[in-house]
């Protein structure tokens, strides 16, 4: 199947009834009332919450202190931070929208603050988003910089290239991959160690793409230019070599049809129960 890279035939960030501002309160009484139970987080929450305007500012400040080193120290990265961040409102609005999908998937989750100052998948996937801004506005080098320090720091590696929705999980994170040309829609659920990748030296489209509602569990491969079907599950450890419909379950190596899902929204329920067992 051709699979159109056209971003316009995908479901990319329609994060329409995003209140950032609210959120932003909710994250400031937060972290005010941890600044209370945990006196040795007083200054990282004063410098990434407390003593910030905005929300905009504190996911600067927080990456700021995150990707900080000797090739790029914190005082040049926070003013390089918070311009992208103000000059494209999608980037805030798709952080509020993965911090909110944590804290909806995530039993270990307590509140928006957790992913912001702890969760490494999110600020992996809103560094990334960094990137992506950089990548389109023909600064590339930058781009990939920032590609790079993500890989180093928090152990994901996604192109600055890739088209990535918003409501994103990346559960745990660790070795995540993305390639260029992959496409991943809104709310989908990925576990720790999951391949997005191509199957050789050809040019063009060669990533897959991810409809949105799909669940992919830990360790999974998918290669090549295939397609997951909308609200699809992906078994533990399978490697996905051709196309997966829609609201099909697949496990294996290769992968094969196991059953069908049993929720409508896998990412969302995050139920990783096979039809032959476990993911």
């Amino acid at each position: 199947m051709d699979h159109n890279s056209n971003s316009n035939t995908h479901k990319l960030c329609h994060a329409t009834n995003i209140d950032t501002k609210q959120s932003w309160l909710s994250i400031k009484q937060q972290a005010t009332i941890l600044a209370q139970a945990e006196p040795q987080l007083q200054a990282l929450l004063s410098d990434v919450i407390l003593n910030r305007e905005c929300l905009n500012t504190a996911l600067a400040a927080r990456l700021a202190r995150k990707l900080a080193r000797e090739d790029m120290t914190r005082d040049e990265l926070m003013p390089l931070l918070l311009e992208i961040f103000t000059s494209d409102e999608r980037i805030t609005a798709s952080a509020v929208a993965d911090m909110q999908a944590i804290l909806d998937r995530d039993p270990a989750c307590q509140n928006m603050l957790e992913p912001m100052l702890f969760f490494k998948g999110f600020l992996a996937i809103t560094t990334y988003r960094i990137a992506h801004h950089l990548w389109h506005q023909d600064r590339r080098a930058l781009a990939l910089y920032f590609q790079s320090i993500t890989s180093e720091v928090f152990g994901v590696d996604i192109h600055p290239g890739a088209q990535v929705g918003c409501g994103i999980m990346l559960d745990h994170a660790t070795s995540v991959v993305m390639g260029e040309t992959a496409i991943v829609e809104d709310n989908v659920s990925l576990l720790h160690e999951v391949t997005l990748g191509g199957t050789g030296k050809q040019e063009g489209n060669r990533h897959p793409v991810v409809r949105s509602g799909v669940l992919i569990g830990a360790g999974a491969k998918i290669l090549g230019r295939v397609e997951i079907g909308t609200g699809a599950k992906i078994g533990a450890g399978s490697v996905v070599l051709q196309d997966v419909p829609p609201h099909t379950t697949v496990a294996g190596v290769p992968a094969v049809v196991v059953g069908t899902s049993s929720e409508e929204n896998p990412a969302q329920e995050m139920n990783q129960n096979l039809a032959c067992g476990l993911i």
